[in-house]
């Protein structure tokens, strides 16, 4: 799995690949993980309440917030850049409850999230926004399973191969954003001291 902070992870994995994880690896994934944006997050928070069952097993996968664009010819996915996870906030505990083991996103997560993350020992990984058509070239195959009618936001199926992520917080609660800002505030603080 490991070469120094780069490391390669076969998907779906379970928490003892999880513990190994630390924020601010990069991370290959490869393997299957599932595709859903705020609609199908909505739809499937409503069938849990209504005791009804998910399109897939939660169990040790990995959702990706992204809604694709239209495929070319020849490739089984248009542009697949990152959604901003935060829109998820309301619906990933309980998601992460049921055995999600991880998901892809941008930007930061609420408190909710992160001490959802560390209970169920799950990590959030980010994949880089902008770069969607460069990402879209680590998926090889894409199948929509659930929700047809909500289009770009259905949920798919997608087999990837060595696609690039960075873990933002890992399953202690450790924060790649908040390492960053203190990382880079004594860069500052210490630069200021020594010019004055």
């Amino acid at each position: 799995m490991e070469n120094g902070k780069n490391k390669h992870l076969n998907v779906p994995f379970n928490r003892e690949e999880t513990v190994k994880l630390k924020a601010g690896d990069y991370v290959y994934l490869s393997g299957t993980i599932y595709t859903a944006r705020d609609a199908a997050h909505k739809r499937m928070y409503e069938t849990l309440q209504k005791g009804g069952e998910l399109p897939f097993d939660l169990q040790d996968n990995v959702i990706y917030y992204m809604g694709p664009s239209p495929a070319r010819a020849g490739r089984p996915i248009g542009s697949a850049g990152p959604t901003t996870a935060s829109r998820m906030d309301k619906y990933a505990p309980s998601l992460l409850d049921l055995g999600l083991r991880g998901m892809i996103g941008k930007g930061r997560r609420s408190d909710a999230v992160i001490e959802a993350i560390v209970r169920d020992q799950a990590v959030y990984f980010a994949a880089v926004g902008g770069a969607g058509a460069l990402l879209s070239r680590a998926i090889i195959s894409s199948e929509v399973i659930a929700y047809d009618d909500l289009g770009t936001e259905a949920i798919r199926r997608l087999e990837i191969r060595d696609f690039p992520v960075i873990v933002v917080i890992d399953c202690e609660g450790n924060n790649l954003y908040d390492m960053a800002i203190l990382q880079y505030g004594c860069s500052t603080a210490e630069k200021n001291e020594k010019s004055n």
